[in-house]
């Protein structure tokens, strides 16, 4: 079906198509008959105004950004950006909003993602996930006066707007199962990159379960990098001491995978001998054989809670700051 446009509009009520543009925006200059004909035409065309109109009119772009600063390869090869952009771009197009997104050329350019929303200023606000805590661009951006959002958990950052869950009573919880139901005594924590809220968050709620239940002194943690391989560099690394561990708990599905499939070369059955936890539940735990019992994150339902507040924002709308999600 053919887009209405402001001619279209124009036809109907006998007005020019300027005159429609000044009608739609309430200009004093059209009268008041004019613009209450023009609107009824309009909504009786079906008439939505564009994106790039409305930006034109408003000195905007037009454009909200999600900033990961990650590289793009990084970014496609994780499920977890999947469900963000999803969730966002799903929210954007309901509001005719465009989306950009953007992300580091590699690994030796941290900033870029940042810098190029901040220094176009092709963004009315921005979206930010996946930030380390030693990233001084962060507190650079929310100072920024551009309205930002972020996915995830910033207790170092008192100021920012953000969505995420409780990943510290998660980890517990799905730890306290392992030992409570299954058993297990003598746990390895893969952990996510240490460098991140979430990883210290995940980590922190492990070793919560483990000093709870008298555990502490035999349990191990292991730095990993949300990878499938660095959950096969794990078991690789134990070698043989991988027989003294009975239960991974891995900071999410992808390395809890790349434990799975390397244990049976060390002739260790899953789960008679050792039992293995994931985190995120992206599809990947109901595929493996033996299937992962895991954390559920709602990755695109923050992502949505996360642009449509963003959209509050920009439009000077008062709203939460802080809201912490449940899991399964």
């Amino acid at each position: 079906m053919r887009r209405v446009t402001l001619r279209d509009i124009a036809a109907r009520v006998g007005v020019t198509p300027s005159a429609v543009s000044m009608a739609l925006a309430d200009n004093p200059r059209i009268g008041a008959d004019t613009r209450k004909a023009v609107k009824e035409a309009a909504r009786e065309l079906g008439y939505v105004p564009s994106s790039a109109a409305r930006a034109l009119r408003n000195q905007r772009a037009g454009t909200i950004a999600l900033i990961v600063p990650r590289t793009a390869t990084h970014v496609f090869e994780h499920t977890y950006f999947m469900h963000v952009l999803e969730g966002t771009s799903s929210v954007a197009n309901e509001h005719d909003v465009q989306l950009l997104v953007s992300t580091n050329p590699d690994n030796e350019h941290g900033l870029a993602a940042y810098e190029r929303v901040m220094r176009s200023h092709s963004a009315d606000g921005a979206i930010l996930t996946s930030a380390a805590i030693d990233d001084p661009t962060v507190e650079r951006l929310i100072g920024s006066g551009l309205p930002v959002v972020m996915i995830g958990s910033f207790p170092y950052l008192p100021s920012a707007v953000a969505v995420g869950v409780d990943d510290r009573r998660a980890s517990c919880a799905i730890t306290e199962h392992l030992i409570t139901v299954h058993g297990r005594t003598r746990l390895l924590h893969l952990s996510g990159p240490l460098d991140h809220q979430t990883g210290i968050d995940r980590r922190d709620g492990f070793l919560d379960a483990v000093t709870r239940h008298g555990l502490a002194e035999s349990a191990q943690v292991v730095e990993g990098d949300l990878g499938e391989e660095s959950g096969v560099a794990a078991v690789r690394g134990l070698g043989d001491r991988v027989t003294a561990i009975d239960g991974v708990v891995a900071a999410n599905d992808d390395m809890a995978f790349g434990v799975l499939r390397t244990l049976g070369g060390f002739g260790v059955d899953v789960p008679g001998d050792l039992s293995i936890t994931g985190f995120d539940d992206f599809g990947l735990a109901r595929v493996t054989s033996p299937s992962l019992t895991t954390v559920r994150v709602p990755a695109q339902r923050l992502a949505r809670l996360a642009t449509e507040r963003l959209l509050e924002i920009m439009a000077g709308v008062d709203g939460w700051q802080r809201r912490v999600e449940g899991v399964q």
